[in-house]
């Protein structure tokens, strides 16, 4: 297990050296290049379910999945991008945030279900 200054460390270490750069991530999501500053990794089942595996997505995209939907909704209904896809609120962001540019970040606000 890395932590987290030290991985940043290691990646940045990594970037430097010649040779091969890692190639273009497009967000599952959106379908944008997603930029080395706005990657997030999203666990589709979250971790408190259990759940390990993930999907680099823009960090917009998934503050806004976290804002729109519960943990237990993304345990048992929403875990895979498929599903995200087809969530009404998920869908409209989506539309919305595909005519952004791709370093594009706004502050993502709760959705007024969670905060009652």
């Amino acid at each position: 297990m890395t932590g987290r200054i030290k991985k940043k460390l290691i990646l940045s270490e990594l970037s430097n050296l010649p040779g091969p750069q890692p190639e273009l991530l497009i967000c599952p999501l959106c379908n944008r290049v997603i930029p080395k500053s706005q990657r997030d990794e999203h666990h589709l089942i979250p971790k408190s379910h259990g759940g390990r595996q993930t999907a680099v997505l823009h960090r917009i995209c998934h503050r806004q999945i976290h804002a729109v939907l519960t943990e237990t909704e993304l345990a048992r209904q929403y875990n895979s991008v498929e599903q995200l896809k087809l969530q009404t609120d998920m869908a409209d962001f989506i539309k919305w945030v595909r005519l952004k540019p791709d370093e594009f970040f706004e502050r993502v606000r709760k959705s007024k279900r969670l905060r009652s």
